[in-house]
């Protein structure tokens, strides 16, 4: 059952939020250019998701010629769209100023019933099915519709006790905290892997004296080498005439740039794909995307399935030698100088993009040990295993976040029965959040 066609437990019943919050407006007579520097918010500082702290730009008073005012304390709910969609918002609790402005593309909400937890509305908008009955009712043209203040305020919001408020909030937040700390771990561990592969790919792991190259320095025992020269050639292929056969299809949506693996395929009979261009792939290959804004998006491909094939956006590069070759390859093309080598070369307006010929006429470098290479891709593949491990508990901690907030405000799950020992070890507003 969706959250607002949910029948509440005995005890508790739907209100609006305007019932607990308003609009926060300008006092009459303020004057914004009598302050020397008055703390902004731009659209691009607010956090996206369960964060509450925006970024707080100081700006001349005389400078803010627009813009929505609001007081410390303030929820800053985004109304544009995607940014709503997107669950742009903010909680101002450390403003460093009794006031300041933001973007015009936001509403800003404070209580007016006492006992009222902000954190509550913060994680209830949070929720996808809350997004989506709002966003339904935006106005305005397609690109720039905006949610008009009297929908939020007029939203159907639980009315709770403070004490629910607050527990519900302080479970909610420990899982929040949670998140928010698997993210941070999985940014370190990829500026980590940056930092590794700057060094792995300069310096190597012999301790030799380094020779300069036209990618720039690398230990004196390596060669540098056209990429082609280590990759077999691969065609587009044309699958029309290949009969009924079910084909799994990876397009460049397929990959993310992030886990850099193949996390959905499509599936189509040879007769009703679009298009028929394709390029075969098998385990073992790289995937390299090569149009804008896709050009960061590197994929292995790990699975040995018959009929695989991809997007003609991609590079395939398929390895002539052994696995670890092609191991090594795909570490070697996610380094930024071969990117920005590539960058320079693109060519097109509308979707700059590089060409396959392109891709593998860059040069890399290329130990001469198996060995050291064996080394560089272990190293490597230990890093990536720590940031996809961060990146999975964050997904599974956004699940029980959204499960939780689901059954908490329906009152599936009864605040008293709620076991917050099992919900991380975090303090949480004078509470044990073990």
């Amino acid at each position: 059952m969706g959250l607002l066609d949910a029948t509440l437990p005995e005890g508790r019943r739907w209100t609006r939020v305007g019932d607990r919050f308003e609009v926060t407006r300008k006092p009459r007579g303020l004057r914004v250019t009598d302050y020397e520097v008055v703390p902004f918010v731009p659209m691009e500082a607010i956090p996206q998701g369960v964060r509450y702290e925006p970024r707080y730009d100081q700006k001349p008073g005389a400078d803010i010629t627009s813009g929505t005012y609001f007081e410390r304390g303030d929820l800053l709910i985004a109304k544009i769209t995607p940014s709503f969609e997107n669950g742009k918002q903010a909680w101002v609790k450390e403003l460093p100023a009794p006031f300041g402005y933001a973007t015009t593309e936001v509403i800003p909400l404070r209580p007016t019933a006492p006992g009222t937890d902000r954190r509550l509305l913060f994680f209830y908008l949070l929720h996808p099915e809350i997004r989506s009955y709002v966003a339904e009712r935006m106005e305005g043209t397609t690109g720039r519709q905006r949610v008009p203040e009297q929908v939020l305020l007029d939203l159907p919001y639980p009315d709770l006790p403070h004490e629910d408020q607050q527990i519900i909030s302080d479970a909610l937040e420990c899982i929040t905290r949670q998140i928010d700390l698997e993210e941070r771990s999985a940014r370190i561990a990829e500026e980590l892997k940056r930092a590794a592969m700057r060094e792995l790919f300069t310096r190597g792991l012999r301790g030799e004296p380094q020779k300069d190259t036209e990618i720039g320095p690398v230990p004196e025992s390596w060669e540098v080498v056209e990429l082609g020269c280590l990759c077999l050639p691969t065609d587009q292929v044309d699958l029309s005439s290949e009969g009924d056969r079910i084909i799994r299809y990876i397009d460049v949506s397929s990959v993310s740039r992030e886990s850099l693996k193949v996390e959905t395929t499509s599936e189509y009979r040879l007769k009703d794909a679009p298009g028929r261009a394709r390029k075969r792939v098998k385990a073992g290959d790289v995937i390299f995307a090569t149009i804008r804004p896709t050009l960061l998006r590197v994929a292995r491909i790990d699975e040995a399935l018959d009929n695989q094939v991809c997007s003609t956006a991609f590079c395939v590069l398929r390895t002539s030698q052994s696995e670890l070759l092609g191991k090594f390859i795909f570490y070697a093309v996610q380094r930024p100088e071969f990117l920005e080598l590539l960058a320079r070369i693109e060519t097109g307006a509308s979707y700059p993009a590089v060409t396959d010929r392109q891709v593998k006429a860059q040069p890399i470098p290329l130990p001469k040990s198996p060995d050291e290479q064996r080394e560089i891709v272990a190293i490597l593949d230990a890093i990536d295993r720590k940031i996809e491990l961060h990146r999975r508990k964050k997904q599974v901690l956004e699940e029980l976040f959204k499960a939780l907030l689901h059954k908490l405000m329906t009152g599936e799950i009864r605040v008293d029965a709620l076991d917050s020992s099992a919900l991380g070890a975090t303090s949480v507003g004078g509470r044990a959040c073990r």
